[in-house]
């Protein structure tokens, strides 16, 4: 198995994140990139993207799996089942530091980013695959800029 076929080491990163967090007496928050395949009210979601306190204290029912991180939580006093893709975690953070880790965002689990030892590789998912046999005119065609990493916003 090379580093293109390894699973993502993601979900591993946040529940460690997670466990620092709670070890040292922090709250952990995460960062969420919100699109159809996010479960969230809608209505605290702004500029696309959404914070959530991951606390035991505003949680209940917390699973940090390996595809999505889901529990159950009140918003505006009403009680909501969320559940979030791991690949639409920008971040997870301590709310009274802002230490955490970032993640790259994207649009689907399999196309993760996945750093080896000596490059950073882009996994390609089955429809952004390209064959070997390409047109000419795809090398005319001008790069799309790179990815901006995610900025946090430390909302009180």
């Amino acid at each position: 198995m090379n580093a293109l076929e390894s699973p993502s080491t993601r979900p591993y990163l946040i529940r460690a994140m997670y466990e620092w967090c709670t070890d040292h007496s922090f709250t952990p928050y995460v960062a969420v990139k919100v699109d159809g395949s996010v479960q969230v009210p809608r209505e605290f979601v702004q500029g696309g993207e959404i914070v959530l306190n991951i606390s035991f204290d505003a949680t209940s029912s917390l699973q940090l799996g390996n595809e999505f991180i889901e529990f159950k939580a009140r918003f505006g006093g009403k009680p909501c089942d969320i559940m979030v893709p791991i690949h639409r975690v920008m971040a997870i953070y301590a709310r009274e530091n802002g230490q955490g880790m970032s993640f790259p965002v994207t649009d689907s689990p399999m196309g993760a980013t996945v750093v080896g030892m000596d490059k950073l590789h882009k996994v390609p998912d089955a429809a952004s695959s390209v064959s070997a046999s390409s047109s000419a005119s795809d090398a005319d065609k001008p790069e799309p800029p790179p990815p901006s990493r995610p900025t946090l916003t430390r909302i009180k």
